[in-house]
């Protein structure tokens, strides 16, 4: 068995995980998320064979008094060599038990080539969430969602991605602006984990030919899964919106340029987001 290790954030969580369980799976072995075998609770794999609080505490503990090895992924810089080392201690241990640590494990191609079963791992339980689902969009509309990342932002990349809240009304009313030369309305739901954001600046302030203004503040869980229901995905770039992307294809653009007159061919799809952007 290998045990999956990581202290990120849910979505860095999701991502390092899918890679670790394509790689199990090509080589025929089990993998078990120890961040989703007690800290999240809304997802398909929080109920599947193993992922439960006791198989956590025993990951941890056992790896802690080395009764079973760690193999870490702790650089972007490992060589081809150090990689191989890697993987064929986790075959020497899988059978046994082993903990995969680190954000870096990366498996692109079989990530991709075992995209579905990770989708299906990490579907919602529509019985835990704190958010109902989006309305259905009308005829001739649109749901765009909008993903504000504050918080850490601030300081991350020396806060190059932590945008006002003018640049975000600007980024919104572009957007309606585009839809609205295709006749298509557009309603618009707002993510963030910003507890101070002023939701009336929005209300006010958004293009009236918007439909639906909403704003979920759920669970990362709960927003997530509305999230991923939208039919396009702006935020500045953040594994949050890549994964809400995962499940359906939406299109999604990074804002590396607010001021950027983008149009929908900036749009992209998940695959080469993930591929190139993370």
């Amino acid at each position: 068995m290998i045990y999956v290790k990581d202290k990120g954030r849910l979505c860095n969580n999701i991502l390092q995980f899918g890679h670790a369980y394509a790689w199990a799976r090509e080589h025929g072995l089990n993998a078990i998320s120890m961040r989703f075998s007690y800290k999240y609770k809304g997802f398909r794999i929080c109920h599947t064979k193993g992922h439960n609080l006791w198989s956590y505490l025993w990951a941890k503990y056992a790896s802690a008094l080395k009764i079973i090895p760690t193999v870490d992924y702790d650089s972007p810089l490992l060589s081809p060599g150090s990689l191989a080392s890697r993987e064929r201690k986790l075959l020497r241990h899988a059978r046994t038990g082993v903990v995969l640590s680190g954000w870096w494990v990366r498996h692109y191609e079989l990530f991709l080539k075992y995209r579905s079963e990770i989708t299906g791992l990490f579907s919602f339980d529509e019985t835990d969430n704190d958010v109902p689902p989006l309305p259905s969009a009308a005829e001739g509309s649109v749901w765009l969602g909008v993903h504000i990342r504050r918080g850490d932002y601030a300081r991350w990349n020396g806060g190059r991605y932590f945008y006002t809240d003018r640049q975000y009304l600007e980024i919104i009313n572009r957007f309606v602006e585009l839809m609205a030369q295709r006749d298509v309305q557009v309603n618009v739901a707002v993510f963030t984990n910003d507890p101070e954001i002023d939701l009336q600046y929005y209300s006010a302030e958004t293009d009236v030919r918007t439909g639906e203004l909403l704003f979920p503040c759920g669970s990362a869980e709960s927003d997530l899964r509305a999230l991923s229901q939208c039919d396009y995905i702006i935020g500045p770039p953040s594994t949050y919106s890549l994964v809400a992307a995962m499940y359906r294809d939406q299109p999604l653009y990074f804002i590396t340029d607010p001021d950027k007159k983008f149009t929908l061919n900036d749009f992209s799809d998940f695959e080469h987001l993930f591929r190139y952007n993370y």
